[in-house]
């Protein structure tokens, strides 16, 4: 029996890399492609900072196409929506049924997803909501993933969390407010290693830059495709983004 075809949003970080897993495992549906945004001006994945030649090593070692959507480094959400638009409806041309997330928590954006998504014909997919977020990590480290930390909110944690793999002395020294999956936006991540690749993605640390974003009017508010939307505006602080080099 065929399985449904399904379009996965692929950030490049844990939480990704643990709903593809589950769903990979449940074999539920055939994931037609990993979806994933980047700057147009940085060639970065959206927010988590990770260069495209990173991101193409991880969807090699899956073993899964992967289809690429630049937007503009602060795009308004009428744009954002439609190169969204743009990119989706060829895969739905192609037989995409439901579109796969790695979302947990935050029941608006939950429903804006797939509402929009109800335009195209696709249904929403979100594998690990609302699960426990220390059971999620704890799963994730206990299943062998490895993933590292590409940026930190300056709101909730120093330089020094920035580029560290996420451990058991990583988890025990953050602070009590947050998230062990950083799901208030408190960090951001690239998974290099785990049951989902092939081999490892080899690279190694540069430097810790720190940047500060305009905060966008609520109109021009984006990232709602990608899993990293979070409780509040991610702008309204500077973030520590460390820079992982290709090997």
């Amino acid at each position: 029996m065929s399985l449904n075809k399904a379009i996965f949003n692929w950030s490049g970080g844990k939480d990704s890399a643990l709903a593809l897993y589950k769903i990979l495992q449940k074999k539920e549906f055939e994931v037609q492609t990993l979806l994933t945004s980047i700057s147009q001006q940085f060639q970065r994945i959206s927010m988590h900072g990770v260069r495209k030649e990173l991101l193409v090593q991880q969807a090699k070692s899956i073993g899964l196409p992967l289809t690429i959507m630049e937007v503009p480094e602060m795009p308004t959400m009428e744009s954002y929506e439609t190169a969204m638009r743009n990119t989706l409806q060829p895969l739905v041309d192609q037989g995409a049924e439901a579109s796969i997330f790695g979302d947990i928590f935050l029941e608006d954006l939950r429903s804006y997803r797939e509402n929009k998504l109800a335009e195209i014909g696709l249904k929403g997919i979100f594998p690990i909501w609302k699960q426990p977020t220390p059971d999620l990590i704890r799963e994730f480290i206990d299943l062998g993933f490895k993933t590292v930390t590409t940026c930190v909110n300056e709101k909730y944690l120093d330089q020094s969390f920035a580029g560290r793999v996420i451990d058991e002395d990583f988890l025990k020294e953050l602070p009590k407010n947050v998230d062990p999956c950083g799901e208030n936006g408190e960090f951001h991540t690239f998974v290099f290693d785990g049951p989902l690749f092939s081999n490892p993605i080899s690279y190694s640390t540069g430097e810790t830059v720190y940047r500060k974003y305009e905060a966008p009017k609520k109109e021009n508010s984006n990232d709602c495709f990608q899993d990293d939307h979070k409780k509040e505006d991610p702008y309204d602080y500077g973030f520590w983004f460390t820079d992982l080099i290709p090997i």
